[in-house]
């Protein structure tokens, strides 16, 4: 008797209390998810230069554990425009989300702040494959991220896409200004060099000659 009135205790207690439990299928009363969540992989977007941070170097894909990734890039045409740093740029992405483990290799492997693990989880699909994300839609989950955590890239300085100011054009050097000399005083030094080239001639010819018998 009094284990049963100590637990009608706790369930009159706890009656009156508000609900914690989240209920999933209404989307005004979800959980917000924490920004160290780890969702779906997801690219990011360089607002600066109006393109994905991603080059398509493979670093991802080849360090992918389930190989649920592929990829193929191409010339960025805006580095030949001169309004980009990357030499290349990401062309075609693709990721099967039904095969991504969520293991986060691919943002640890990146050197370009390219991907990172968006808040994406609610994707399911009824067909086997369709899970299978392209660019936009990468690019896309990628800006909310972007935009719900105020994302900045951990390399700021090297993965930027801004081109870096035109070289200054080098200064030309001033010529040098020769001293003038006066025609008196050319003709001095002149008059000058002959008299001592003389005077070492001299000096040779009388230390040539023999010296007188006794």
């Amino acid at each position: 008797m009094a284990g049963f009135l100590e637990g009608l205790k706790i369930t009159l207690k706890t009656a009156g209390r508000k609900p914690v439990t989240a209920q999933y299928p209404e989307p005004e009363k979800r959980l917000e998810v924490q920004d160290r969540y780890m969702g779906f992989p997801a690219l990011t977007w360089d607002t600066d230069v109006n393109e994905p941070y991603c080059t398509g170097c493979m670093v991802c894909i080849r360090n992918c554990p389930t190989q649920c990734m592929s990829a193929q890039m191409k010339d960025n045409p805006l580095h030949a425009e001169g309004k980009s740093r990357r030499r290349k740029i990401i062309d075609e992405f693709e990721i099967n989300l039904g095969r991504c483990i969520l293991c986060g290799i691919c943002v640890d492997v990146c050197n370009f702040d390219a991907i990172e693990m968006s808040h994406e989880h609610e994707l399911s699909k009824y067909e086997r494959n369709g899970n299978r994300v392209d660019l936009p839609v990468l690019l896309d989950m990628g800006r909310r991220y972007q935009k719900s955590t105020a994302w900045q890239p951990r390399q700021p300085e090297k993965n930027s896409g801004v081109p870096p100011p035109p070289k200054e054009p080098a200064k030309k050097a001033e010529p040098i200004e020769l001293a003038q000399v006066s025609r008196e005083a050319v003709e001095h030094r002149k008059a000058v060099m002959r008299a001592r080239a003389k005077q070492r001639d001299g000096s040779a010819a009388d230390e040539g000659k023999a010296p007188p018998e006794n």
